[in-house]
């Protein structure tokens, strides 16, 4: 079993865009209205010309 390291090796340097921040929150998901019909991001197909096509 290899031993796992524990400390960064010596003469590395943190990139400048590193935070010691934590990650935001998520935002709460919009249910908006769909005026054509049924979503495709919710029952998985699209319709292009009367023909629906599944990514």
């Amino acid at each position: 079993m290899t031993k796992r390291a524990t400390q960064r090796p010596q003469g590395f340097e943190k990139p400048t865009h590193w935070t010691n921040e934590p990650a935001p929150k998520p935002v709460e998901a919009k249910d908006e209205a769909d005026p054509d019909g049924l979503s495709p991001t919710r029952y998985g197909d699209w319709v292009h010309k009367g023909i629906a096509i599944d990514f």
